[in-house]
């Protein structure tokens, strides 16, 4: 089954981001091949939906962290091995017999640039698997109880090929005379094509697990465990957002018996912050990697979908508040499938009338509830929705980000405390930026940078 996921979540999540600025994607990105960042993209791009998948490739990258490998191979012999191994038509292969004519013409104009190609690309896929080898060789004992045991096995097959014995042996690591190199790009580039695009493939993933092992071990992530999606279960002790410096962590539980996380709190009390560092997590942990937080296991999902920073469609002429009805009403339609879904929804219908919105939260609210297999974080500024959900159901957890007052200027925790809060300090805000008083033109009470 595929994990789900759209264009709104990922860039609520800013999990790739814009074009030029950072993203939770260019944290990840320290790979050292482009195969490798192409399959970092690939993984972002298509989270795991099965807990034993995900947890081989945490427990993998957990091996390359802590060992504190590092990648062994330069990364230029890869652009060699690629443009090299693209050169498919059969026009391109080198005359084997050195009296041939064309060999002899090959062998004295060296600068031949298609000949160039091919003996660098010999000469570069020969070092790639001498490297792995000695590779492989210095890990198989420290990983032979790690899931990744299984990769070395096949990649110790892939190099004790039959087809492969010639250019194992080779000892030479200077430039190969000509009759090598015909030899050896036969062997290499059409008889032995397919394995060594196998081991390519093998190669990037090392690229990716050694990358994002480092980046554990330099932002001090933790590697989350996953768990049978029937459980229904999430645990994040001290969850923060690995983009905001000096973050705050905190620490929740999501069970069956509370599966909506009902939030409120004070505008720039952090509600929005600490959405994201669900959303970020949860998505990550799909993906088999590290997390900011202390320690997290969760259930696996069917998807998740959020609703942050949803606009309007001028283009459609359609208004905020229809936008959020057809964004329910999608999640409404996967929920309507059966999945096993972690959504995330910041202030349910901020773009129509208190009335509406109270009503409409608590209608939305109470439909989610019913839903024990999914998980729902809801947050709004509408306490009395809350008030009306406490009564009507037991399946929520109310909990909110306390704001306090110090010389009538609002100081926020951005630590959950259990509960609903009424803290409103809009007209605060306002009042102490001077915004009415240089509406009418006096002089500002106080003064503020």
């Amino acid at each position: 089954m595929h994990f789900n996921t759209d264009k709104q979540t990922l860039d609520d999540l800013n999990i790739f981001g814009k074009p030029g600025r950072d993203s939770i994607y260019t944290i990840f990105n320290n790979t050292h091949t482009r195969g490798g960042a192409g399959m970092l993209e690939q993984m972002f791009l298509y989270p795991l939906s099965d807990a034993t998948a995900i947890n081989n490739r945490s427990h993998t990258i957990q091996f390359f962290s802590s060992a504190g490998t590092s990648f062994p191979f330069n990364s230029a012999l890869f652009d060699s091995a690629e443009l090299y191994l693209q050169m498919e038509d059969e026009r391109t292969r080198l005359p084997r017999e050195p009296g041939t004519i064309g060999g002899k013409i090959r062998h004295l104009i060296g600068e031949d640039h298609q000949y160039k190609i091919i003996s660098n690309g010999v000469s570069a896929m020969i070092e790639i698997l001498h490297l792995l080898k000695d590779f492989v060789q210095s890990i198989s004992k420290t990983a032979s109880q790690t899931p990744y045991a299984q990769v070395l096995q096949e990649l110790e097959k892939l190099l004790n090929d039959d087809d492969l014995a010639p250019v194992m042996q080779e000892k030479s690591k200077g430039r190969l005379s000509y009759h090598l190199t015909a030899r050896y790009d036969d062997l290499l580039r059409f008889r032995s094509r397919n394995t060594l695009r196998r081991i390519l493939f093998h190669i990037y993933h090392i690229d990716v697990y050694i990358s994002v092992a480092k980046v554990a071990r330099v932002h001090n992530f933790v590697f989350p465990e996953a768990m049978d999606r029937e459980l229904h279960t999430v645990y994040l002790e001290d969850v923060y957002h690995p983009q905001v410096k000096n973050a705050v962590g905190n620490t929740l539980s999501i069970t069956p018996d509370n599966n909506i996380i009902f939030l409120t709190g004070a505008n720039m009390a952090g509600k929005s912050t600490f959405m994201k560092s669900l959303g970020i997590a949860m998505f990550l942990a799909h993906i088999g990697f590290p997390v900011a937080a202390k320690k997290m296991s969760f259930s696996v999902r069917d998807g998740i979908y959020t609703t942050i920073n949803l606009s309007d469609n001028l283009s459609t002429g359609s208004s905020h508040f229809y936008a959020e009805v057809l964004r329910i009403k999608k999640v409404a339609q996967e929920l309507g499938v059966s999945k096993n879904l972690f959504i995330i929804f910041d202030e349910l219908f901020r773009g129509t009338n208190v009335k509406d919105a109270c009503e409409a939260t608590i209608a939305i609210t109470e439909a989610f509830a019913a839903r024990k297999n999914c998980m729902f974080v809801v947050s709004t500024h509408i306490i009395e929705a809350g008030e009306v959900l406490k009564e009507r159901c037991r399946n929520i957890f109310f909990t909110y980000l306390p704001t306090t007052m110090r010389d009538n200027v609002p100081v926020y925790t951005y630590k959950l405390a259990p509960g609903i809060t009424a803290d409103r300090h809009g007209m605060i805000i306002i009042n102490n930026e001077g915004i009415l008083d240089i509406i009418n033109n006096r002089p500002p009470k106080t003064a503020r940078s």
